[in-house]
């Protein structure tokens, strides 16, 4: 997990690093509520409850986790528990997400095992996938929203969404080719940029150089 962006120093002045029990604690009680999803309310609790992370850090992580195999959030929690501290930060946030909610699953799983054919839990269920969506919805909103500058990654995730959702492109291939895509893209307009910047400084140095000669 060492690939992991690096938090800035100018972030890390407007908030203290969480502790060992405070990501425990924070992933218990996200694994408590996250109902339907935890990923947009994970997002509520690490950017905008407990300001560790910024929403453009967040972003940046999750499209780390999302090339990591296993559960988004799970990466997420090891991701953001080692982050702050190390392997014991990991295992922390990890317990904390896990340990109430496999408990309350195998819980009802022997309760729905018994009722399922009951329509009352069938039109339970089918109002907590709609919530679960509209949740979802939400969350892809504030992810995509600290790219509103960039648009280059604002085209990549749709074209990255077209070719899965609509012409159900296997995941990992696109994923794949569309992250070496991005990765050179950027690289491109940075050098660009970076191009740009020493062009300036060349000029500024050169007209320094003849007002002083003049």
């Amino acid at each position: 997990m060492n690939a992991m962006p690096p938090i800035s120093t100018a972030a890390m002045s407007e908030r203290e690093s969480p502790t060992v029990a405070a990501l425990f604690t924070g992933f218990f009680k996200l694994g408590l509520m996250g109902f339907g999803g935890v990923l947009p309310l994970a997002r509520r609790m690490v950017v905008e409850d407990r300001r560790w992370l910024s929403g453009e850090e967040f972003t940046e992580l999750l499209g780390l986790c999302q090339f990591l195999p296993g559960g988004n959030i799970i990466n997420m929690s090891v991701a953001i528990g080692s982050k702050f501290h190390g392997a014991l930060g990991a295992l922390s946030a990890l317990l904390g997400l896990i340990v109430a909610p496999t408990a309350i699953v195998i819980g009802l799983g022997v309760v729905y095992d018994r009722f399922s054919s009951d329509p009352r839990i069938e039109h339970m269920f089918a109002g907590l996938a709609a919530a679960a969506a509209g949740l979802l919805l939400s969350m892809a909103i504030k992810i995509v929203w600290p790219l509103r500058k960039r648009p280059v990654a604002i085209a990549i995730a749709a074209i990255c969404f077209v070719a899965i959702a609509i012409f159900s492109l296997p995941l990992v291939t696109t994923m794949l080719v569309l992250g070496a895509f991005s990765i050179l893209v950027t690289w491109l307009i940075e050098a660009r940029k970076n191009g740009s910047r020493r062009n300036a400084d060349l000029n500024a140095a050169a007209g320094k150089a003849e007002s002083r000669e003049g």
